[in-house]
């Protein structure tokens, strides 16, 4: 792990190309943007700034979601070849979404390609509905997974991250980012699929870093108008992982190039650190 000075070091370096590459300054932001790295072998902590905030997670918030989903179908609660039904009530929820009538089905993997790439509300709910009975309830069984993961600063009232009372942290994001690896890593793959077909309708996976950011494989974007932008995102290079989430930009191409310089510094590090202990 990076020492003080290294770490002071970058954090010096991220405001200074933030400043360069950003239109805005960052002084113009109403709230300060929570930003880690965390490096996925061990989850320790490369970098954080204002990651322990409380604050809106938005769509982050269907990564638990799905990692229930996961568990369920794990657990043999949920068919994976089976499917699920949209309620009037799921069908009601706002964009993002497939755009059900209620009364319809979905196959659960479809439902979960939806939810990872399109970031659909009205399938999130439809599936918590079929996982836990009623979204409320669903959400209770997050908040209780959080705690089990250490998630101290989070708590969920629905599946989709719609405004509501949802609440996280950067830092608690990215122990639950690393928690889908460590699980689910079979399933961890739908995250890096760029895009989805339904129904005669093709979507692209809102991570722009996919196919485009050395090593990106996923993880997943969110935004609110009280969140802000969001990204959890994670990245392979020379056989290590790192994960980066950041919270409360102000655009989606400020996000991304928060995110990539995490990565791309993160990883410099690391390079560093090998070249440091080859010459010792």
């Amino acid at each position: 792990m990076p020492n003080r000075r290294a770490l002071h070091r970058w954090g010096v370096a991220l405001a200074l190309t933030g400043l360069v590459g950003g239109s805005v300054p960052a002084l113009a932001a109403p709230r300060p943007v929570s930003e880690i790295v965390m490096d996925a072998r061990d989850g320790s902590v490369l970098y954080a700034e204002n990651a322990g905030i409380v604050r809106r997670p938005a769509s982050l918030t269907k990564m638990m979601t799905l990692l229930l989903t996961f568990d369920a179908i794990d657990d043999g609660k949920l068919d994976p070849s089976g499917s699920i039904l949209i309620s009037r009530y799921a069908a009601s929820q706002r964009p993002s979404r497939v755009g059900f009538k209620p009364g319809a089905r979905m196959g659960v993997e479809d439902a979960i390609r939806a939810v990872a790439v399109l970031s659909a509300n009205d399938v999130a709910v439809a599936l918590a509905e079929a996982v836990g009975g009623t979204e409320d309830r669903f959400a209770r069984m997050m908040t209780e997974r959080a705690r089990a993961l250490g998630m101290t600063d989070t708590s969920f009232t629905n599946a989709t991250g719609l405004p509501g009372a949802n609440l996280s942290t950067a830092e608690d994001m990215a122990k639950l980012s690393l928690a889908l690896l460590r699980e689910h890593p079979k399933r961890y793959a739908v995250f890096s699929t760029r895009s989805f077909s339904w129904a005669g309708r093709r979507v692209q996976n809102h991570n722009h870093l996919l196919g485009a950011f050395e090593g990106a494989d996923g993880i997943k974007t969110g935004y609110t108008a009280e969140a802000g932008f969001a990204l959890a995102a994670s990245a392979k290079r020379a056989g290590r992982r790192l994960i980066a989430v950041v919270i409360g930009e102000r655009s989606i191409q400020a996000r991304d190039r928060r995110v990539e310089r995490l990565l791309d510094q993160g990883f410099a590090e690391i390079a560093d650190a090998r070249k440091g202990g080859a010459k010792g």
